[in-house]
């Protein structure tokens, strides 16, 4: 992010694109272990289904170690129009460490936000395709098979004043799925893999968001950011995962943009209440001092920590803000030996 009171959130030429399957409802303790290596052209679904797979990190991050400026209130988003080589170069770093799955830098791209700048909707959808179209080049680089997962950012990933970590925007379920429904018709378009809806901090939010991506065509993920056992607007997780229990476009739900000793529970509820495979990519477990605007504390992230996630139903796994590639690389290893 972008604003001076909010940490920066997460989360930013198509080659063809992959099929999408629609569900996959068995119990993820029921996986085989084996990774899917040998699965190319497979439905990221079905990958799930024969193993884990390791997520990207933090794309805020890796694009400051480039030398990129994100002051902006669009954030990375901005770099889709006036520098969009960065994104790509972000991307394939992240495919050098591991990562099977790469998320793209369309969390804070809105139509609204876009207009902003001057941008009118042909230019704003564009931007949006972009995004998809930057992540597949990059996945184009690897010698095993890579998947695209297009982010789709909360409401208040684009007001950009921290209300994305609360949640309680004032508006209607109905509002929210208005405001959705444009970018994710435009990001489905793009054909990824799947849809990532993340970083989501309330409930009102998650079922609007499940009732924007209907009939898009494209299987989606549905992650809350939490705190302890409750989503950032104090639902108790239970019900949090409930609302995409036997959603067959859903093939996983999970958490992240939290700390790495939230995620130890939070796999556990998610699997049970859902059936379905976890996803998880927290934080590095550093503080955001607002004021300093500046990260503090120590990191936490630990790789070592993916054994009782993967026990626990994690079938995605990876990294959120100031996670970069080197952890990557780390939990790449960890899932290849396991």
């Amino acid at each position: 992010m972008s604003a001076p009171d909010t940490p920066p959130g997460r989360p930013s030429d198509v080659l063809p694109v992959t099929s999408s399957d629609s569900s996959d409802s068995s119990d993820p303790s029921d996986a085989s272990d084996v990774l899917p290596d040998a699965l190319p052209g497979a439905p990221l679904a079905a990958a799930l289904a024969h193993g884990p797979l390791v997520l990207d990190g933090g794309l805020s991050n890796q694009l400051v170690a480039q030398g990129c400026d994100l002051s902006d209130e669009l954030w990375s988003a901005r770099l889709l129009a006036d520098d969009p080589a960065q994104i790509e170069a972000a991307h394939t770093a992240y495919v050098r460490a591991g990562a099977r799955v790469l998320i793209t830098a369309s969390y804070q791209a809105t139509f609204e936000g876009f207009a902003k700048r001057g941008l009118g909707r042909e230019e704003a959808a564009a931007l949006l395709r972009r995004s998809v179209e930057l992540a597949r080049r990059a996945a184009a680089r690897a010698e095993r098979e890579v998947w695209v997962a297009a982010s789709v950012g909360p409401y208040g990933a684009m007001l950009a004043d921290g209300s994305e970590y609360k949640g309680r925007y004032g508006l209607s379920v109905a509002e929210l799925e208005r405001f959705h429904r444009p970018r994710i018709e435009a990001l489905a378009g793009a054909g990824p893999d799947v849809l990532a809806l993340e970083t989501v901090p309330d409930v009102d939010e998650a079922r609007a968001l499940l009732r924007a991506v209907r009939g898009c065509g494209v299987p989606v993920w549905l992650s809350y950011s939490i705190e302890g056992e409750a989503t950032r607007a104090g639902q108790p997780l239970t019900e949090a995962f409930a609302v995409a229990a036997g959603n067959d476009q859903v093939i996983a739900v999970g958490v992240n943009c939290c700390t790495p000793g939230d995620v130890d529970q939070a796999v556990e509820i998610a699997a049970r209440v859902t059936g379905k495979p976890v996803v998880v990519y927290p934080n590095s477990g550093e503080g955001w001092d607002a004021r300093a605007r500046d990260w503090r504390g120590r990191a936490t992230f630990d790789p070592a920590r993916v054994a009782g996630w993967r026990a626990a139903g994690a079938r995605l796994i990876g990294g959120c803000c100031r996670v970069g590639p080197e952890r990557i690389a780390e939990l790449a290893a960890l899932l290849e030996n396991q």
